[in-house]
């Protein structure tokens, strides 16, 4: 893509993503235009008006955005929104945030993408490559924006957690090792319910990869397995699999994590020195292993890193243990397939809390494990029906509340000594909270409360 010829820009939605990116085209020279349906957080209309950029908010003017040679939008914006439908119609050059920073950096992308795990697996890559002493910054779906973290400073190394929603405009973007970590039904909302279009968007990871370059893959997973066929892959392939020995990639073999990718890097690592619990977790640590070998990180710091590394907040978060009942907080666990990770880890007796905004479950998926762990459940939500309904032949104790006070003491009430309280919603949070990390919170002060 050619920017040169492009003199205005405008960038639409002004939250991480967008005022990052305006920022980045302000410092770049662009004429810039910011512009958000929804009222902008203090935080960002004060960084927009110090960087002296023209923003509005609570609506779309169209005749300020249309008349822009390029547009870059936000994550958060559907492609059904009106906006966007007129931007088409108009013919007018729309891009991600990612895909406008790429044009200014050097640096070599580690990109990490997948349904499940991406936080954690890039925090921890990240904490290798910066253990390691590398020039390394880490943005993306978590913390600063690519754009942001660009106008800091050069570095050699960005570890991009990736959404499929950032991945879906991008042109030229491209990263040195793409890492896809499974794909599950989530945010089919945005795909037209069609798991074709949301796969499509997942493997958009791999776009430009030339032979010089590395994908990272869960070998296990089966829609990624499924779905592999179809795309001329041109990278180095790193595969890795908890049940397969394989003579290229990284895999488990006698409790240990073995590494071997085309005699680049051979290393064994015991599984009991990693710091992340589960067998999600191992899949986390095994791709970021495969990362830090692919570009020929000591030994030494790969098993340092994964020994002394912290999970991040709201993921199997140990919040307390009061009266031999320890709580945890797993908020961040949206979909199904994150609370299946989560209460496969559990190795004591779980009171489960679940329960907000359904996006499509198929609650059966984790009848096994909840037969099998779970002696209680507590629903959390404004309509638990479904819920309810799943599990109602299967376990006598469920309850339906609508305040995390009442959950958490429910929750409280029906645990006995050495039982885990397990939040884990497998849903969305925004019937009762702003997003995750405000229901997590909540639970941690209900905890403190009791």
């Amino acid at each position: 893509m050619n920017l040169e010829n492009i003199k205005h820009i405008a960038v639409l939605g002004a939250g991480e993503s967008g005022t990052g990116a305006a920022i980045l085209a302000k410092k770049k020279g662009f004429d810039v235009f910011v512009s958000d349906i929804s009222e902008l957080q203090d935080n960002f209309r004060e960084m927009l008006s110090k960087n002296k950029i023209t923003f509005e908010e609570k609506k779309h003017s169209a005749d300020k955005i249309l008349g822009a040679g390029l547009i870059i939008k936000s994550p958060g914006i559907p492609d059904k929104a009106p906006i966007i439908s007129a931007i088409k119609e108009k013919g007018i050059p729309l891009i991600s945030e990612i895909e406008f920073a790429y044009h200014f950096t050097k640096a070599k992308i580690i990109g990490i993408t997948g349904s499940n795990g991406k936080t954690t697996t890039t925090l921890l890559t990240y904490h290798i490559f910066k253990n390691a002493g590398l020039g390394v910054a880490c943005a993306g779906n978590v913390g600063n924006s690519f754009a942001m973290a660009i106008c800091e400073r050069d570095y050699k190394y960005i570890i991009l957690e990736l959404s499929s929603f950032q991945l879906d405009n991008i042109v030229d973007f491209k990263c040195h090792i793409a890492i896809l970590l499974n794909i599950t039904p989530d945010h089919l909302d945005r795909y037209h319910y069609n798991m074709n279009e949301y796969a499509e968007s997942k493997f958009r990871v791999i776009n430009k990869q030339s032979p010089n370059d590395y994908f990272i893959y869960d070998l296990d997973d089966k829609i990624t397995a499924s779905y592999l066929p179809k795309y001329t892959i041109k990278a180095k392939q790193i595969p890795i699999s908890q049940v397969q020995k394989l003579s290229t990639g990284v895999y488990l073999e006698n409790e240990f994590i073995s590494v071997n990718i085309n005699d680049l890097k051979q290393i064994r690592i015991p599984m009991n020195i990693l710091s992340l619990i589960g067998t999600h977790n191992r899949y986390n640590s095994m791709a970021a292993t495969a990362a830090a070998s692919a570009i020929d990180i000591q030994d030494d710091v790969i098993r340092k890193s994964l020994t002394d590394f912290e999970n991040i907040e709201h993921r199997l978060e140990s919040v307390a243990k009061i009266h031999g009942t320890e709580f945890i907080n797993d908020s961040k666990a949206t979909n199904i397939n994150a609370t299946w990770y989560a209460l496969e880890s559990m190795e004591k007796s779980v009171i489960w809390i679940v329960g907000g905004i359904d996006k499509g479950n198929n609650y059966n998926e984790l009848k096994p494990l909840v037969m099998e762990k779970v002696k209680a459940i507590v629903c959390l939500g404004v309509d638990n029906s479904k819920i309810i309904e799943a599990f109602e032949k299967d376990i006598q104790l469920i309850f339906d509340t609508g305040t995390m006070k009442e959950a958490v003491e429910i929750a409280f009430r029906l645990a006995n000594e050495d039982d885990v309280v397990l939040l884990s919603p497998a849903c969305a949070s925004f019937d009762l909270f702003k997003n995750y990390e405000e229901r997590g919170k909540q639970f941690k002060e209900a905890v403190k409360n009791l």
